[in-house]
């Protein structure tokens, strides 16, 4: 078991990996007023390589951290992701910014095959480790939506990756501090009991990566367009950029509280099940959402981020119980390279969906993605509920 600073600096890890992936999408506005460019839109596609490389950045990291050992992976990934974001926040072209966001990109990519698994070692109930750590990741979300826009409105939009790249590379320099070194890199470890056999592992690898790819679509969709499509829905109400960046940060504040409860649900019943109750909810929701605008539109944004964010602890849980430890950062890795990397297509979609069909079509789409999300989750294999361990 990993000592208290480390557990919760491994969380806080989780915050920043995501914080760091939104400041660009909660910023684009500003920084496209910033570099003479007419429309936001027409900035995003800029932001589609770090998002890449955050993809395919986890094969060669989750096998580092199998490999070469995962506390030293960590302490990279806060000081590399710190530093790239300074270079972002100091960009003085579309281009310069885009090749500091693929920095930003491919040090973020470390975190979900090398920090999960070493937060999930040895742990008691990993899925409530799971949710409280997917709890921490949404945070980061919320903090990207109030931080970036506080920063925005009072000191400019480089600010809003300066001061929170410093901040992780202390952060880095506390994780080394605390952290005991690995005796041995996890592949050099004794086999753990339990882990799948190759066959059952290789089928569920498949139905996994397929799953998180529309699953990464859906979020990346989601995330990289609530600031702007909450300013649209609400463009009559309001139009300071401080109050709908602490609105936006409210809404995923409350809404990663489902992955929590989900954590709690997967350590005591069936995945399968309540995977598909969570996606079959969020399609739903977000079909709905077509329909609505103005302050009712602040509710209904609510459940379908809840929604989405509840459905993002499955994979992880089912590689903790299929996986043996020394191999799970290979296949995380494996799994996130081809789902996140295929994902990050999503923003280079949105801007040109949003700019020729505007919000109500990107909606739609996202609608159809959770569609696609539930026919393929009703292939995976039907795992039975764990057994209970006493209080």
């Amino acid at each position: 078991m990993h000592t208290r600073p480390t557990q919760v600096l491994l969380n806080v890890a989780h915050a920043l990996d995501h914080m760091f992936l939104l400041i660009f999408a909660t910023a684009v506005t500003a920084i496209a007023k910033d570099f003479g460019l007419a429309r936001w839109e027409d900035l995003m596609p800029y932001g589609v390589l770090a998002f890449f490389l955050f993809g395919v950045g986890s094969l060669p990291a989750g096998r580092l951290g199998d490999l070469w050992g995962r506390r030293p992976m960590m302490i990279v990934f806060f000081v590399g992701i710190g530093m790239s974001a300074v270079l972002a926040g100091l960009a003085q072209s579309a281009w310069q910014l885009a090749c500091a966001l693929a920095l930003v990109g491919a040090f973020a990519s470390i975190y979900h095959p090398v920090g999960i698994p070493m937060l999930l070692q040895n742990a008691a109930r990993p899925g409530w480790t799971i949710g409280v750590n997917g709890l921490c990741g949404n945070l980061g979300l919320a903090l990207a939506a109030i931080v970036t826009g506080w920063f925005v409105k009072h000191h400019g939009w480089r600010a809003a990756f300066i001061v929170p790249g410093l901040l992780s590379v202390i952060c880095g320099l506390w994780f080394a501090r605390v952290t005991a070194v690995e005796t041995e890199a996890p592949a050099r470890r004794k086999p753990a009991s339990g882990a799948a056999p190759p066959m059952s592992l290789a089928r569920l690898l498949f139905i996994m990566t397929v799953a998180s790819t529309s699953g990464g679509l859906l979020f990346n969709l989601s995330t990289n367009s609530n600031y702007e499509l909450l300013a649209d829905r609400l463009s009559a109400a309001t139009q300071d950029p401080a109050l709908i960046g602490g609105l936006l940060a409210s809404i995923y504040a409350v809404a990663a509280l489902a992955q929590v409860i989900v954590g709690r649900l997967i350590d005591r019943y069936s995945l399968k099940a309540l995977y598909l109750s969570l996606i079959a909810m969020q399609g739903v929701l977000i079909a709905a959402a077509t329909q609505v605008s103005g302050w009712a539109f602040v509710p209904l944004q609510l459940l379908f981020m809840a929604m989405i964010f509840g459905a993002i602890p499955f994979t992880d849980a089912m590689i903790v119980r299929f996986v043996d430890d020394r191999l799970r950062s290979r296949v995380a890795g494996m799994r996130l390279a081809v789902s996140l990397g295929a994902s990050s297509v999503a923003v280079w979609m949105i801007g040109p969906i949003v700019k020729q069909a505007g919000f109500v079509t990107l909606l739609g789409l996202m609608a159809a993605v959770s569609v696609v999300s539930f026919l393929v989750v009703t292939q995976l294999p039907s795992v039975p509920a764990p057994v209970r361990q006493p209080a």
